[in-house]
């Protein structure tokens, strides 16, 4: 139970962080200056509304080592004044690109059909300090406009 919060900590921290940790994205590097691949993550331009409020949101990820701790793909929902995560997700880290898709029921007020922003973070939990706590390492973010549909 402590790990599901840990995690579920984790990832809406990295959310309302990820604006301080681009390092990547549709429009960022694919390789780091020494020519190497880089961790990367991208928001898809539309995304699903349910009638019941479901959202679903999706786009590619990349990671290259998971040595040391699982990493992760968050995403949180804006539209007008309003903010939600939404799902996340574990990713696999084989320097591969990848698809991700997250998630969530959100009701009252519920998400409108139109414009809208996805902020996704690909987020590393590192063990740190004397209890080996995880601690959230950023590794991509991308805050796009989607269409909500």
């Amino acid at each position: 139970m402590r790990l599901r919060f840990a995690l579920a900590a984790t990832v809406l921290l990295a959310a309302a962080a990820a604006p301080l940790a681009h390092a990547g994205g549709a429009d960022g590097p694919a390789a780091d200056p020494a020519g190497r691949r880089a961790d990367l993550v991208t928001v898809d331009p539309a995304g699903l509304l349910g009638a019941d409020g479901t959202v679903t949101l999706s786009g590619t990820y990349r990671c290259l080592d998971d040595g040391a701790g699982p990493v992760l793909v968050g995403s949180t929902l804006l539209q007008q004044d309003r903010s939600a995560g939404i799902g996340g997700t574990q990713a696999v880290c084989d320097g591969a690109l990848h698809t991700w898709t997250n998630t969530a029921v959100v009701k009252d007020p519920a998400y409108q059909p139109g414009d809208a922003v996805v902020r996704a973070t690909l987020t590393q939990l590192v063990p740190e300090g004397p209890m080996g706590l995880p601690a959230p390492g950023f590794l991509a973010t991308e805050a796009a406009p989607v269409v909500l549909g």
